[in-house]
């Protein structure tokens, strides 16, 4: 009895999982069959869809093409226009020209008679002081408005002619020629010389320096500035001394070494235009760079003739032996406001100025012009 009961439980649970795989087969299909129809429904709309596109880019071809046509007509037309009038154009020409040829004749008289007046402006003696300026790329290179000698000129009330080239060096390099006969530096003893006329101005040909010789006239220049130093350290080929510390002296010319150009350019100057005074500028703060790799800075690095720092002493030196000789010197490695930590405020790339920079540096340069320039009472 017992036995026939278990086998009608199995038989009704056997019942039950067919019923609710059957359930779950319909479920199944219902889905499918719904997903179907949905998928039909997006198809449709994706075709009448695509269907609209093409009748629409069919209409803008077709608009397209009028509007090409009627653009062809147009210009066609102009064309035609223009083809006609041509004639008459070119026999009213001549006129034109005749016109055009007496105008441009009173223009250029108005430029110049206009170009004439400004040169006796400034020979009419606008300016205070007449400023010249021998250096290198450190007054060279940055000739606006934000550049050193434009802003020693606008704090002076000067004219400034400035000569400087970058790349050079005071003294003149290995190998270069000091005889007059033979000079091709244009070194600060090369402008020196040009300045005196002992040699020609072509060697300067297509650097500012050339128009300045051509143009300026020296007899009125009240302060010669001298802005070497750097480049003579970073050739590694010029030597600060002929002199060395421990007493032994190089087998070099003068006028090899910096200081000693200096010392040439200085008694050069004051022989030439007694009446103007010369103002030494010592090299200021540098850092010294290969690519991105820091290589250390004017008190470290050392090519062989000492540091930057013993060039800028030793323009103080030069200084020392002619102070009482219409001779001025501005420190401006010490006194700048240059050094480690303004660098990156002040340099752009470890020697160049940056605007900040040059104009607290040419800033001071006129501070020392003018205070000599108007000494307090």
């Amino acid at each position: 009895m017992e036995s026939k009961k278990s086998s009608g439980r199995r038989r009704h649970n056997n019942n039950n999982l067919l019923l609710v795989i059957l359930i779950g087969f319909c479920i199944l299909a219902l889905i499918e069959i719904l997903y179907g129809q949905a998928q039909m429904k997006v198809e449709k709309e994706r075709l009448a869809l695509a269907e609209e596109n093409n009748q629409t880019v069919q209409e803008l071809k077709e608009e397209w093409n009028q509007i090409k046509e009627g653009t062809s007509v147009v210009t066609q037309e102009g064309e035609s226009e223009q083809s006609v009038g041509g004639k008459e154009e070119s026999e009213e020409q001549p006129k034109v020209m005749e016109q055009s040829d007496k105008s441009e004749g009173e223009g250029d008289q108005a430029k110049e008679e206009k170009d004439q007046e400004e040169e006796e402006d400034e020979d009419d003696g606008d300016y205070d002081m007449q400023i010249v300026i021998l250096g290198d790329s450190i007054m060279d290179h940055d000739r606006t408005e934000s550049g050193p000698a434009a802003i020693i000129a606008q704090s002076c009330g000067a004219k400034v002619y400035n000569m400087s080239m970058g790349g050079t060096t005071a003294a003149l390099l290995p190998g270069e020629s000091a005889e007059r006969e033979k000079w091709e530096s244009r070194c600060l003893l090369g402008v020196v010389q040009a300045i005196q006329g002992n040699i020609s101005h072509d060697i300067f040909e297509g650097f500012p320096a050339k128009e300045v010789l051509d143009n300026c006239d020296f007899d009125k220049t009240d302060y010669f500035i001298l802005e070497y130093g750097v480049n003579d350290f970073l050739s590694r080929q010029v030597p600060q001394s002929k002199y060395l510390e421990n007493g032994d002296t190089l087998n070099v010319g003068l006028s090899y070494t910096y200081t000693g150009a200096l010392e040439d350019a200085v008694t050069s100057l004051q022989a030439s235009f007694p009446d103007a005074k010369v103002l030494i500028v010592a090299p200021h703060y540098c850092q010294i760079f290969s690519g991105k790799t820091f290589m250390g800075d004017a008190y470290s690095v050392d090519y062989g003739y000492g540091p930057l720092i013993s060039f800028a002493r030793g323009a103080g030196y030069v200084y020392e032996q002619h102070k009482d000789e219409n001779v001025l010197f501005y420190n401006a490695f010490e006194l700048s406001g240059i050094n480690a930590e303004t660098a990156d405020d002040y340099l752009e790339d470890g020697v160049h100025m940056t605007p900040l920079g040059s104009r607290v540096y040419a800033e001071a340069i006129a501070r020392v012009i003018s205070k000599d320039f108007w000494p307090e009472e």
